[in-house]
């Protein structure tokens, strides 16, 4: 696990590329366009988004984004995005990311944190469950994907504030 570099670019857009399209609608941008991987990364370079990314053999098998909008009315609250590779799933390895996500959360003062997924990705509902996310919006046929067809997106939450116990387990308090 590393933080992302601008070098990543082109190995970030294979990673994209080799996920199934159905992982990528709980984005808010395709990944998979290299003019929005640039903009992420100027993003990270800003200090807007702090991004992990976990390379097996030179090649990205996960990727993480804590994005965060300091000047919006919600500074507070920080947005994860999270994604493993197939071959990768079901080996605590999302769990991982997921964790560490929390952690950076933390040591940047996020007081809340949000995690949007599609309904059906039941592996992903139940990291963020265990972690102690609860969920707080159902958005109905929210996102259309490449064939048109229509996907709802959950929205979990995870009030750190509220959550003193999740700061003595993460060392942080």
């Amino acid at each position: 696990l590393r933080l992302l570099r601008p070098d990543d670019a082109p190995a970030l857009i294979a990673f994209a590329e080799s996920l199934p399209p159905h992982d990528l609608l709980f984005l808010l941008r395709d990944i998979r366009n290299p003019r929005v991987v640039a903009a992420w990364i100027e993003q990270v370079e800003r200090g807007l988004i702090r991004s992990i990314v976990a390379v097996e053999n030179g090649e990205i098998v996960g990727c993480t984004a804590l994005a965060r909008d300091e000047l919006s009315w919600s500074p507070h609250v920080a947005d994860i995005r999270l994604l493993v590779s197939p071959r990768m799933r079901g080996t605590g390895f999302g769990r991982v990311l997921a964790q560490e996500c929390v952690t950076m959360a933390m040591a940047d003062g996020v007081s809340k944190l949000t995690a949007r997924l599609t309904p059906d990705q039941g592996a992903a509902l139940t990291v963020f469950e265990d972690l102690g996310f609860r969920p707080e919006a159902l958005l109905r046929d929210h996102v259309r994907d490449n064939d048109g067809e229509l996907h709802d997106i959950a929205i979990m939450a995870l009030d750190l504030d509220r959550q003193g116990g999740i700061k003595t387990l993460y060392g942080m308090g």
